[in-house]
């Protein structure tokens, strides 16, 4: 008796385990890990995927700016409920055409790097202006009631089935008190090579130059940040 008891006891368990995996799966899929950002017009486009082209030729294995990965401004990542979707792109075209984010001349001032595995996670610095942290302070407002709390799989999955980088999902989960007001640093990505080439092209004379945004839209998040879904835009491209 005692046998069948103890079978019947780890059968149980096992149940209750699979359920609550079962249950962690399915909130997960009805979470998405968002970038609401800023799409850059030509004269940054062009800059950034000169240093890409070169980057690549550096660490082939890294990535090229294109749709999968496009060149933007972060201005919020946040995870959001999957299902509650289209009330966040109405939340944020309602700030856009209130704070009207096209009309602000920025200026591109520097790279800067974050060393991963040996490797360099390079941008171009853009200079913080009044008018992007008033837009980024409206939309962490607006968009505060569908947040939700998210893991590796409110990510658009890496093409090599590997898991999404801790630091990418804990970077989109500190955003709010790591990366926003006075601590805001906006960039554009520009692409992934080995360190001591990176170093390299930072001692390099930087040309510091304006440019404007075409259009505000929202992506899912890729693994490093990347902009690889667009779900919604203000624009066409």
């Amino acid at each position: 008796m005692k046998i069948k008891s103890s079978m019947k006891f780890s059968a149980l368990l096992t149940l209750i385990l699979f359920y609550f995996i079962l249950m962690n799966v399915y909130a997960q899929s009805e979470i998405t890990a968002i970038d609401i950002l800023l799409d850059p017009d030509q004269v940054m486009l062009d800059s950034a995927k000169v240093f890409n082209t070169s980057m690549l030729q550096n660490y082939p294995e890294g990535f090229a700016l294109d749709a999968n990965h496009a060149p933007h401004i972060t201005v919020v990542q946040s995870f959001v409920r999957t299902a509650e979707l289209d009330k966040v792109y109405a939340a944020v075209e309602n700030v856009v055409e209130n704070e009207k984010p096209a009309t602000e001349i920025l200026t591109a001032t520097g790279m800067y790097y974050i060393p991963y595995n040996n490797l360099g996670l390079a941008g171009i610095t853009v200079k913080t202006t009044p008018g992007l942290l008033s837009f980024q302070a409206k939309l962490l407002e607006a968009i505060l009631p569908y947040t939700g709390k998210g893991t590796g799989e409110a990510f658009v999955p890496n093409l090599d089935s590997s898991e999404i980088s801790k630091p990418t999902i804990d970077y989109v989960t500190a955003f709010e008190s790591e990366h926003s007001g006075d601590k805001f640093n906006p960039h554009v990505t520009i692409g992934l090579a080995q360190e001591d080439f990176i170093k390299e092209m930072m001692t390099k004379k930087f040309n510091r130059f304006t440019f404007t945004s075409e259009s505000v839209s929202i992506y899912q998040l890729g693994d490093l940040g990347t902009a690889q879904k667009k779900l919604w835009s203000t624009g066409k491209r």
